[in-house]
């Protein structure tokens, strides 16, 4: 006899002498075993024949001993069963809160297994004509939409209508609650939103949502959609409890069913008269639904491309400008694929070509001169990369906020104002990224449409008045109202189809890049990104001897993560390397306008997988480039040796001497700065060298080796930097280090990596910089962007006065 037997036996022996005390646990472990797959006999039958006052005493003991505090899901499902059939005939509400307390703990799961007894528990409820809760109807969607074979499950979610969105999210909370106080056609939209399950929306879709809008006002609707759009992505009102069936972190994920009406909600937009704040909605909703969750990757793809298939659809300013805005910042190829193809089409409707329609595509944000939008109450002004907004009062004082005047009679102005502030940062910010890969991409302009749309374009003015360009052949920068050459003498008048680029270092003479960087100081200009100060990487004799790769940026240990959202950034394919069996490509960068294809070689560190089976950290090998469209190589997450794939002939590699030098030097530069961000040689904590100190050797070489390009043009700026400091007496730049005299010690700061050795011991000394930090107030600085500059002029601000530091971490090491 087995126990479950023994259990049974036991059971019928105290159910024949009616000693409903001792009954009452033996039989709570066959319902929990019921619940786990096994067989009852007939003995909850004769359970449920008992008298009244037995079944009444029962219920109590089981609900108070076992239902109370029980956690084990299968368990508390079969114990449930019995007791809502004890329950029959005692009143509706001998289990009113026995039973509310049950769906709470399924309310707070992401999904269940098929097999799980919800599907029982549900039907019940329904029999008895009791509503279902909410969150246990979410429950049931969810895991229709996401078991391997949703079963009984599909059926129960095709029935269970309301409440017309999943509870839980912060959004669909809110659109819930509107939607019961204004009225059933606001539940019929959203309803309608959450049939959106297919990749674009049917002609009679669309019809539907139409008349559904009509009802509702195109102004009203926009203005609740937009204002529940704005809530998606913020924490979850009712957090999941544990994993459930998903086997992964749920709560930073969207609900699939909710996924679904935002699609629908997306899309309805679409439908609407174009207006500025639905392109804003939806170009926030792309970012977010694209943000990266850990272990997952971006939060729902699917909703971002509804989002943009929606932009895509509306024919205005505003909708085209988030269209250029996010084909300068998504990453996700999915998404970015189809904004490709949103924007070629615009393009072609247009008789333009694709960077065209993107440079069109800017808006000028109200800006009624270049970087500048002044009122009555004060001024909108793009300053140092960033749009600042000031108040005045009508007696022309100037003021933190607002006056009080101002928010009583026109709060809409400042409403638009401070909407506007918003977007153009956005802009600016993706435009800065744009123009940065412009040097790759061989662009050039008429010098009649360029200043149109560039120099002085209210807003892109802003970025193209502080780079350097080369016009008709003569190099020049915009200081005092005009286009200057390196001497300051006016450019004077050009021919409209002169040819315009941007001006590059490749080439040069070093004193002309030197007497540019002394220009930009003179006129104060500060530069969005390095182009003066760019980094340069001319043929080496160890790249000329190897011929067709260079080892320049080989050996060095980088954190995946990190890696592969920057390379994704600078225009780079990068695989996520997982610990599988299958082949992955290298890192790559397509050259269409050079015919030409780079290739960064890396692989996984087999000893450290994440909890998503991807690499923690990659090794780095070699840079080489091929002729656009050879045989691409690939290798083995777990050998690491590239080569063709099985059943191609290898591609023969472009000899190093044959890339043009501009080239070259911009791909070792994306390199240089990958391995400048990502390398955990500039991770402070890692003194000790990783897991098992398997690194210790790297991060020492790298921490406080020989400096990269990139650290020695951040040494020679340092050098100018110095003399204007606050602190420069007690700073000093020499060899790789920039060496800080404390009261306490004397410091060398690492120019590479920002790592610290204290003096003349050589004791590291360890200082975590915020995630990110903001550069001091050092005066002038030619150029935006460099995080270890800020890193180093941070930490040497505060060495400087040692004696002044409180925070524990640090001391303890002083």
């Amino acid at each position: 006899m087995n126990d479950f037997e023994e259990l049974l036996t036991v059971c019928r022996q105290h159910l024949a002498a009616r000693d409903i005390e001792a009954l009452a646990d033996p039989l709570a472990c066959v319902a929990g075993k019921v619940g786990g797959y096994h067989r009852g006999g007939g003995l909850f039958a004769q359970v449920e024949e008992l008298p009244e006052a037995d079944r009444r005493r029962l219920l109590d003991l089981l609900t108070a001993r076992h239902l109370a505090g029980e956690d084990n899901q299968p368990f508390l499902d079969g114990l449930f069963k019995l007791v809502v059939r004890l329950a029959r005939g005692l009143g509706d509400d001998a289990l009113t809160a026995t039973r509310a307390a049950h769906f709470d703990r399924y309310a707070a799961l992401h999904s269940v297994a098929i097999f799980d007894g919800l599907a029982d528990l549900v039907e019940d409820e329904r029999a008895a004509g009791r509503p279902v809760p909410a969150g246990v109807v979410a429950v049931v969607r969810r895991t229709a939409l996401t078991a391997y074979t949703p079963g009984r499950m599909a059926g129960l979610a095709a029935v269970l209508t309301e409440p017309a969105l999943d509870v839980g999210e912060a959004w669909s909370d809110t659109a819930l609650a509107d939607a019961a106080e204004l009225g059933p056609p606001w539940s019929a939209l959203l309803r309608h939103a959450a049939t959106a399950t297919a990749a674009r929306p049917t002609a009679g879709w669309n019809a539907q949502g139409s008349a559904l809008l009509d009802r509702l006002g195109a102004d009203t609707a926009r203005t609740r959609i937009t204002g529940w759009l704005a809530l998606v992505g913020r924490p979850r009102t009712l957090p999941y409890r544990g994993r459930g069936y998903a086997q992964v972190a749920q709560d930073d994920l969207y609900d699939p069913y909710n996924a679904n009406a935002l699609r629908g909600l997306a899309w309805l937009l679409a439908l609407l008269p174009p207006h500025p704040d639905t392109a804003r909605a939806l170009g926030r909703l792309v970012e977010t639904s694209l943000r990266k969750v850990p272990g997952t990757g971006p939060r729902n793809p699917k909703v971002a491309n509804a989002a943009v298939l929606a932009l895509s659809r509306i024919e205005d300013e505003a909708a085209l400008a988030e269209l250029a805005r996010l084909a300068a910042r998504v990453t996700f190829k999915g998404t970015l694929k189809q904004l490709d193809t949103a924007l070629g089409a615009r393009a072609a409707a247009l008789g333009m070509s694709r960077e065209e329609v993107e440079e069109l595509a800017v808006p000028a944000y109200g800006l009624t001169e270049v970087g500048r939008l002044p009122h009555e109450h004060g001024e909108l002004a793009v300053t140092g990369g960033k749009a600042v907004l000031t108040w005045r009062t009508p007696a022309g004082k100037a003021v933190k906020s607002p006056p009080a005047a101002l928010k009583r009679e026109q709060p809409e102005l400042i409403t638009e104002l401070k909407a506007a502030a918003k977007d153009i940062d956005k802009m600016l910010r993706a435009q800065t990224e744009r123009l940065d890969r412009q040097f790759l991409a061989r662009r050039t302009w008429p010098y009649a449409a360029w200043r149109a749309r560039y120099l002085d374009h209210p807003l892109l003015g802003t970025l193209a008045r502080r780079l350097l360009w080369t016009v008709d052949g003569r190099a020049c920068g915009w200081a005092r109202g005009a286009l200057r050459t390196l001497t300051d003498e006016e450019l004077g008048t050009v021919a409209e189809d002169a040819a315009v680029e941007l001006w590059h270092p490749v080439g040069r003479e070093p004193a002309e890049v030197a007497g540019w960087r002394d220009w930009l100081e003179r006129h104060a200009v500060t530069q969005p990104f390095k182009q003066a100060h760019r980094e340069v990487y001319p043929l080496t004799d160890a790249e000329r001897a190897t011929g067709t790769y260079s080892n320049r940026f080989a050996g060095h240990v980088l954190r995946q993560y990190p890696f592969h959202a920057l390379a994704a950034v600078r225009g780079w394919r990068d695989p996520l390397r997982l610990a599988v069996d299958d082949d992955f490509p290298p890192a790559t960068r397509e050259l269409p306008r050079w015919g030409l294809r780079a290739e960064y070689w890396v692989e996984g560190v087999e000893e450290d997988v994440s909890e998503s089976g991807a690499f923690v950290w990659l090794t780095t090998d070699q840079v080489r480039f091929y002729r656009a469209g050879a045989a691409e190589n690939v290798a083995h997450a777990h050998v690491g040796r590239y080569g063709p794939v099985r059943g191609q002939e290898p591609a023969e590699p472009v000899p190093l001497a044959e890339v043009p030098p501009l080239v070259l030097s911009e791909v070792l530069r994306d390199v240089d700065l990958f391995v400048g961000v990502a390398s955990v040689g500039n991770d402070p904590e890692w003194q000790d060298g990783g897991p098992e100190g398997r690194f210790r050797t790297y991060w020492q070489s790298y921490g406080f080796g020989e400096l990269s390009q990139t650290a020695l043009a951040r040494r020679d700026l340092l050098a100018r930097l110095v003399p204007r400091l606050a602190i420069a007496e007690r700073c000093s730049v020499e060899g790789r280090f920039l060496h800080v005299r404390g009261d306490r010690h004397t410091y060398k700061i690492h120019l590479g990596s920002g790592n610290i050795l204290r003096t003349p011991d050589g004791r590291y000394l360890c200082i975590v910089p915020k995630a990110a930090p903001g550069t001091p107030a050092v005066g002038y600085l030619p150029f935006e962007g460099d995080r270890t500059l800020a890193i180093v002029l941070s930490k040497a601000m505060m060495l400087a006065r040692d004696t002044e530091i409180t925070d524990p971490a640090v001391l303890s090491q002083l």
